[in-house]
């Protein structure tokens, strides 16, 4: 039986919880770092993987709600997080549309640090976290986690993964988190413009299976680029196991859940089955070692080079 014919891109059979939460560093002057978590509730699960998810500029953990219920319906544990500095915060309360305010703002190279550095600080504190929170802890096993994310997200995912982020002086940062299994990139994100190095020195450090999706109207909001560029990711990316998936009609806002300035989409509702599916059998061949998942999504979305 193939893995999809058990699937269904409905929401599985588990209800699912909601906490809020905010986690401070005390090693970046109490930075704060908003949290969002998504589970399964009133499960007969042992225990469930756990998938963290990176939002795009501008962006904030509300971002991306349905993915994460399906999946928190199908057993796992979805933790979201919102990057100050590169947030919502950037926008809100001020006149004008989000996306012609954030085309004018400028983030220094060390904000972007601080948003690679939320994902380990996060992961660090989430068992503290959560053990005052009985409905999800003991569940979550942290030998099974996934990075995830969208755009800006997206390129969260590829540092975390082994991408390295060079400094104002050029030099490449590496700030890889090897608890991270694997990954998925809801429209990567190239660093051409952060670097003269070639695509091969910086993408080719990724050495972890990641699942790229982008569509064919996946341009960036902020800058006149086709969705063409989103590529170089995949095809340079070093481990071996990259898949993809390119939507037909698919932008850039279907990934989120919203649409910013995008006129409706007659697509959505397909893209957002297919985006889920998709997620789901990714997650579950590599972080629930399911190989009739692993042979399907091998069979969809064919691993690079195959």
């Amino acid at each position: 039986m193939s893995w999809d014919q058990d699937i269904s891109p409905e929401a599985g059979p588990y209800k699912v919880l909601m906490k809020r939460g905010v986690l401070h560093d005390a090693a970046r002057d109490g930075r704060e770092v908003p949290i969002k978590f998504y589970g399964p509730l009133d499960h007969d699960l042992e225990s469930y993987p756990l998938v963290v998810w990176s939002h795009g500029f501008g962006g904030n953990a509300d971002g991306a709600g349905f993915i994460s219920r399906y999946l928190a319906s199908h057993g796992y544990g979805i933790l979201h997080l919102t990057h100050r500095g590169t947030d919502s915060s950037l926008w809100e309360g001020k006149p004008g549309h989000p996306w012609d305010i954030l085309k004018q703002v400028k983030i220094p190279r060390t904000t972007t640090f601080d948003r690679m550095k939320d994902v380990p600080f996060v992961l660090d504190q989430f068992p503290g976290w959560i053990a005052a929170h009985p409905d999800v802890a003991p569940y979550i096993d942290y030998s099974r986690i996934g990075m995830s994310g969208h755009s800006f997200g997206a390129m969260t995912t590829q540092v975390i993964g082994g991408m390295p982020l060079p400094d104002r002086e050029g030099s490449l940062i590496d700030m890889r988190d090897s608890r991270f299994r694997a990954g998925i990139l809801y429209s990567p994100v190239p660093i051409a413009h952060l670097s003269n190095l070639p695509p091969g020195e910086l993408y080719g450090r990724i050495d972890i299976p990641l699942f790229h999706m982008t569509g064919t109207d996946d341009a960036s909001p902020l800058e006149p680029i086709g969705y063409e560029h989103r590529l170089v990711v995949h095809e340079h990316a070093g481990h071996p196991e990259q898949y993809l998936k390119i939507l037909q009609d698919g932008d850039h806002m279907v990934y989120n859940g919203t649409r910013g300035k995008l006129s409706a989409n007659p697509k959505r509702e397909e893209h957002e089955r297919i985006i889920k599916v998709a997620s789901l059998a990714f997650w579950e061949a590599y972080l629930r070692d399911n190989d009739r998942a692993m042979q399907w999504i091998r069979d969809h979305y064919a691993v690079r080079g195959r």
